[in-house]
């Protein structure tokens, strides 16, 4: 009989968000579950990482599921270290995130702590996805897109044995089931937030500001994930951790090599 591959499932919405509960139900056909969360939003906090404090960690049941569950008081990404380091039985097959109430497309990844878990869990080899729904409402409908997550999940599962670790990020439309078009294979939008600070005074007259922001989109290019989500498609965005520029490298090189030059021709 085969074995049930291991999931690993954690947000940054915290253990007891409809999204990860609707997750953590879908991946119950699938494996093994293991959910290791946040035992309170922790949204926007990208990867950090808690250093300063101790972390606790808590075994806790919240519904009739076969899952084993924990609560952590720690970032998604110390849900994910402390998972693999000393929860799980063995390192998970895959690590699922979300799902998460509201975008993750374009330049949010670099906000999100949804997708800050799935980049740890792709830095210890471990293929990981995260899964994003356009919608913020606390009870948004999370189950019209079950078959296209399971599918994706699946097909990750498949495909995993590879010396490339498979990481994406999954974005979902708000739409009903028979409205999403299907799924496209994006890269990142240039999309941004044009962001600005209100500054306001407190009665006793201190000053403190509150963030205000516009997502500025860029979706007049084809095969970017805003492009996709507009048009009522789920969009699957690889990504990865190496942050270098490699279009930048060889220029980089040059300027080395003429800082050198002039070095050794004024000292030598």
């Amino acid at each position: 009989m085969k074995k049930k591959p291991i999931i690993l499932v954690t947000n940054d919405d915290s253990i007891n968000a409809p999204g990860i509960r609707a997750l953590i139900h879908m991946m119950n056909t699938l494996g093994e579950v293991y959910v290791v969360a946040p035992d309170q939003q922790k949204s926007g906090i990208s990867h950090a990482i808690t250093m300063d404090t101790v972390l606790y960690c808590n075994s806790i049941k919240i519904d009739n599921g076969i899952q084993k569950e924990w609560k952590c008081s720690g970032t998604p990404v110390d849900c994910v270290k402390i998972a693999i380091n000393d929860i799980l039985p063995k390192k998970p097959d895959i690590c699922v995130s979300g799902i998460n109430h509201g975008s993750n497309s374009s330049i949010n990844i670099v906000y999100s702590g949804t997708m800050s878990a799935v980049i740890e869990a792709s830095i210890e080899g471990i293929p990981s996805i995260g899964f994003s729904l356009l919608d913020v409402k606390w009870n948004a409908d999370f189950y019209s897109s079950k078959e296209y997550i399971c599918r994706i999940v699946k097909k990750v599962l498949k495909n995993s044995v590879s010396d490339h670790i498979i990481s994406l990020n999954v974005n979902i439309p708000k739409l009903k089931k028979n409205q999403i078009r299907g799924i496209k294979i994006c890269k990142q939008s240039k999309s941004r937030w044009k962001e600005s600070f209100e500054k306001r005074y407190t009665p006793s007259g201190k000053h403190y500001y509150w963030l205000f922001g516009n997502f500025i989109k860029n979706e007049k290019i084809v095969n970017t994930d805003e492009w996709a989500l507009k048009n009522g498609y789920i969009s699957i965005v690889p990504v990865h951790f190496d942050f270098t520029n490699y279009s930048l490298l060889n220029t980089l090189n040059s300027w080395t090599f003429v800082y050198l030059f002039f070095y050794f021709f004024l000292f030598n």
